[in-house]
Formats: structure tokens, sequence, C-alpha cells
């Protein structure tokens, strides 16, 4: 199956996946870490170890940092 991926600031892939691939398996086709990534199908974030049932889906990038408190 063909999947096209938009990814938020990132661009857009289409790539060939077995039709039992997951979300995962399309991260990893984009070259997207897993931890640091969610997929988004009809704005909803989708488990990566989901078998993908659409052609078309959004990829976030997730952004995590320190405790945000800062040295004086």
């Amino acid at each position: 199956m063909k999947v096209h991926a938009n990814v938020m600031n990132g661009g857009t892939h289409e790539v060939e996946l077995a039709e039992d691939a997951t979300y995962a398996r399309l991260l990893d086709e984009i070259g997207e870490n897993p931890q640091a990534a969610v997929v988004v199908v009809d704005g909803r974030p989708v488990p990566e170890d989901a078998t993908i049932d659409t052609d078309e889906v959004d990829v976030m990038r997730t952004v995590s940092g320190g405790s945000g408190a800062v040295d004086a």
C-alpha cells in the first residue's frame, strides 16, 4: 500500500508499505523517531503498534525538555 505522510515542518513523504505495516514502521521508513513523533489520522493520534488503515496521515514532531527551572 502507498501511504502519504505529511510531516509538520518536515515536508511530505510517499512510501510503499506492506498491507500489515504498523504506524511505527511508517515512522521508521520516513526517518522519524517514534519517541519524538506522533502519527495523527483524522485529527486523532493513533498507537504506533496499530496496523495502518488509511493512505494519508499527519506526523507531528513532539518536543520535550528539562524541568523549566532556571538557575540564577
